[in-house]
């Protein structure tokens, strides 16, 4: 069974439906506080990282926190897009970004692994607490965010 669109009786929010203008930013409201705590993430770990390893460790976890937060944006607004042009399109628009990006992921770090760049497991433990401060944060959102609700005494 699937929730109503915006429009539709039962639905206790008003977002854009799919095709009409806001609709990709009416389906972005969980990244504020993923990209909030990521921030936080960067505003400590960075100088921390400076200070006890160097500047390349600074580096390093710089470019992994960014990493983690540019894989998931593009993730969120590819599905957004699908969903906001049509909502049949959402499993395969994001399982094509999925296998994407894990490729060039995978491409891009074998070739930043190549060069013997010292950063690299800096990097690493970067993206690891990305991740998860990531997927922290929007686990919370998402417990705390009111969910659509049915009025099932309506006939459609």
């Amino acid at each position: 069974m699937t929730a109503p669109r915006a429009g539709e009786p039962g639905l206790s929010t008003t977002a854009p439906r799919a095709g009409e203008p806001g609709a990709i930013r009416a389906r972005l409201p969980h990244l504020r506080l993923p990209l909030l705590a990521c921030a936080a993430l960067a505003v400590v770990a960075v100088p921390v990282a400076a200070w006890l390893r160097g500047p390349t460790s600074a580096a390093g976890v710089a470019a992994g926190i960014a990493l983690v937060i540019v894989s998931y944006l593009i993730s969120s607004f590819s599905v957004a897009w699908a969903d906001a042009v049509h909502p049949k399109l959402i499993m395969s628009v994001g399982l094509i970004t999925y296998a994407t990006k894990i490729v060039i992921l995978g491409v891009a770090m074998a070739a930043v692994a190549a060069t013997g760049w010292p950063g690299l497991p800096d990097m690493g433990v970067a993206i690891i607490a990305a991740v998860v401060v990531w997927t922290g944060a929007h686990l919370t959102w998402a417990l705390r965010t009111p969910l659509p609700t049915v009025d099932r005494s309506v006939d459609h």
